[in-house]
């Protein structure tokens, strides 16, 4: 995309600890658009637990079409705890990314200096890879229903539900985002799926990955049994340039790459529409965290993270660069830990530290 004159933001702080990082995020927005000389608008929206139990719905009438005019989405968290299971997953999260049609979530696993990760022995160059997953087929469609409800002859069904549409989009973003990768170890693409088991859906991914693969001779073709990944993600993550893969598998396995990369709290993620004028939402992992709201310890690493891919997809390639860097500063020379109430500093501290190793970076 390129850099818009003004880029226009929707703001979701959402519950919990969401507006903590939220405003982190947006205090080392604030600090780039000023150095980088760009200019941004934001709306910022109600949308989550406390606005679903004041008013009774998720999203109200023309919410969606709202959010399409924005640029993009940023998102602190939802979540809460009277709220019931589901109700702001599917009525918010699923509901922006199937109407939006952002159908690449895209999930970097990268351990930054000065980070733990429960792997022995592994470093910031070992563990630097991307999960590319499809973000609006499979499971989540919610095909299915019951049968006998309640009854002791209860069957309950959900069907994954795969088209060749949604297999190629993803699967050609994804070869073409390893070849702009341009990892100097070598461009690899990896599928992952379980075609071993499930021999219709998973056969089609297989199929249209080799058929996409022979116009990218420059890319190796790779493929991986999800068992296999999770295994493989442990024991060798150095081997991974860039994963493509299912809806449901991708779920799974970003979350054990956040843990390999030291956390949630590092965890930032994109749920993208790639299409010209499409509308991407970005979000730390971490979700909602309402045990510390309030208190000043949750990480805002994350959040800003997620605002430097912002950054990144609406055009502002040098801020969002910037921040990246500045955030690995901070990790690598201020940080204790990533954990919550362990940081050695305060939530909004870790933001002041962000900004200065911005404007840090114009003095050196």
């Amino acid at each position: 995309m390129v850099a818009n004159k003004e880029l226009r933001l929707a703001v979701i702080p959402g519950d919990g600890t969401g507006p903590e990082v939220t405003a982190e995020a947006l205090k080392v927005l604030r600090a780039i658009s000023e150095l980088e000389s760009f200019t941004f608008e934001m709306e910022e929206l109600p949308y989550g637990g406390e606005y679903y139990l004041r008013t009774g719905e998720v999203l109200p009438e023309g919410a969606i079409d709202h959010l399409r005019s924005f640029d993009a989405i940023f998102l602190g968290a939802v979540g809460h705890p009277d709220v019931p299971p589901g109700t702001l997953e599917k009525g918010l999260l699923l509901e922006i990314r199937f109407q939006l049609d952002q159908y690449i979530n895209l999930r970097p696993v990268k351990l930054y200096p000065g980070v733990e990760t429960p792997l022995a022995g592994k470093q910031p160059e070992d563990i630097d890879f991307v999960v590319v997953r499809e973000n609006t087929e499979d499971l989540y469609c919610g095909v299915g229903g019951f049968l006998r409800k309640g009854t002791p002859d209860e069957v309950a069904m959900q069907t994954a539900v795969y088209t060749r549409k949604g297999c190629e989009r993803c699967i050609r973003w994804a070869f073409e985002y390893t070849r702009r990768r341009n990892n100097p170890k070598g461009k690899r693409l990896t599928l992952v799926a379980k075609t071993n088991v499930l021999t219709f859906g998973h056969d089609l991914w297989d199929r249209t990955f080799r058929e996409i693969a022979e116009e990218y001779a420059d890319v190796e073709a790779d493929y991986n049994h999800v068992d296999a990944c999770c295994m493989w993600m442990v024991k060798n993550p150095e081997y991974y340039d860039v994963i493509v893969t299912t809806n449901m598998f991708g779920d799974i396995i970003t979350d054990l790459g956040a843990m390999i990369q030291g956390g949630m709290g590092v965890a930032a993620g994109g749920n993208i529409n790639p299409q010209p004028g499409g509308c991407s939402m970005f979000e730390p992992m971490g979700g909602s965290a309402p045990k510390y709201t309030g208190q000043g310890v949750i990480n805002p690493i994350a959040a800003i993270s997620a605002m430097s891919m912002l950054l990144e997809h609406t055009g502002h390639q040098a801020a969002g660069r910037r921040i990246w860097q500045a955030v690995q500063t901070v990790t690598g020379t201020k940080m204790k830990s990533q954990a919550a109430g362990k940081m050695g500093y305060s939530t909004s501290e870790v933001g002041d530290l962000v900004v200065e190793a911005l404007r840090e970076q114009d003095q050196t």
